[in-house]
C-alpha cells in the first residue's frame, strides 16, 4: 500500500535519490533543491511505501505571457518513481492527488512537459491547440495544458515562462 503525503524536511535526501535513480542524472534533483531553497514550490508530494519514499511530484508557479499581460498557472514536474516501483500506478496516484490538491487550492491551469502517451489520461492536451507555447524548445506533442477550471484559459494564449531555476538546472 502506497501513501501519498506532503513532502517534509526529512524527505529531501530521499527525494534526491528518487529523482537521480529515475532520471539517471542529477539535473532534476538539483532543480528541486534550488526551487526549495528559494521557496518557489507550490506543492511537493511524496509516495511512501513501507516507510520508504518511492515517488515524488512537484508543482511550481509559471506564467503565461502574452503582449503586456500574464496569466498565472502551475507547472507540473518533475515527477518520478523509483525504477523498481514503476508501472504500478504510483505515478498516476501522485499526478491525480497533486492535481486535486492544486484545484482545491484555487489553481486553474497546469502545464507539463511530459510523455504524450501518459499525461492525456489525466486530461492534458497539447498546449499548442490552445495557443500556448513553452519558452523552451520542446516538441509540440510533449508540452501539454490542463484546465482545472473549465474555461480558465479563456482563449488567451502566450508563452509559458518557468521559474529561473529551470534554465540553470
Amino acid at each position: 500500500m502506497v501513501a501519498i503525503r506532503d513532502e517534509s524536511r526529512e524527505d529531501a535526501g530521499a527525494i534526491r535519490f528518487v529523482l537521480e535513480q529515475a532520471f539517471g542524472e542529477s539535473n532534476e534533483a538539483d532543480l528541486v533543491e534550488m526551487l526549495r531553497r528559494r521557496g518557489t514550490i507550490t506543492l511537493s508530494l511524496v509516495a511512501v511505501q513501507e516507510n520508504e519514499v518511492v515517488g515524488h511530484i512537484l508543482f511550481s508557479p509559471v506564467t503565461i505571457e502574452s503582449g503586456g499581460s500574464s496569466l498565472n498557472a502551475i507547472g507540473l514536474g518533475p515527477m518520478a518513481v523509483l525504477p523498481p516501483y514503476q508501472r504500478k500506478g504510483i505515478g498516476s496516484q501522485l499526478v491525480r492527488i497533486g492535481l486535486e490538491q492544486c484545484g482545491h487550492a484555487g489553481h486553474e491551469i497546469v502545464v507539463v512537459v511530459g510523455h504524450p502517451e501518459y499525461y492525456p489520461r489525466f486530461g492534458f492536451a497539447p498546449a499548442k491547440q490552445r495557443g500556448i507555447r513553452c519558452e523552451f524548445d520542446v516538441p509540440d506533442d510533449v508540452f501539454m495544458v490542463l484546465e482545472l477550471r473549465e474555461g480558465a484559459v479563456g482563449g488567451r494564449g502566450g508563452i509559458v515562462k518557468y521559474q529561473p531555476e529551470f534554465t540553470s538546472a
